[in-house]
């Protein structure tokens, strides 16, 4: 048997809330933006923000700008990189070298080796 202090048929959070009776919202402003595939994105962001000179597309990912003459170019992807890529372009071979004959020491020492 319930208590006699439930509210029935409300939850908080259960319906969104009515901006139209407790504030008034934002101005803001619509930008449009085109990518290279001819998509158009129209966002809205505050009347006193500045727009961004270029936005994603959420059809296909380009690079879109306000321009629709002129959108911007394909986004360069970079290739995956391995650890080892990554440690060639810090260290030269020689370092490489001298690092490999400092482990392989260790390594016989720990083992015993000579």
């Amino acid at each position: 048997m319930p208590s006699g202090n439930v509210i029935r048929g409300a939850r908080i959070g259960s319906r969104p809330e009515r901006p139209t009776e407790r504030s008034a919202p934002a101005p803001r402003r619509a930008v449009a933006y085109w990518c290279r595939n001819d998509h158009q994105v129209e966002i809205l962001i505050a009347a006193e923000a500045e727009a961004p000179p270029v936005w994603d597309c959420p059809r296909c990912g380009q690079p879109a700008g306000p321009d629709a003459q002129n959108p911007p170019g394909r986004a360069r992807t970079e290739p995956y990189k391995s650890h080892l890529a990554y440690v060639k372009e810090r260290r030269t071979p020689e370092q490489g070298e001298a690092i490999l004959a400092e482990a392989l020491a260790a390594l016989r020492q720990r083992r015993g080796g000579g």
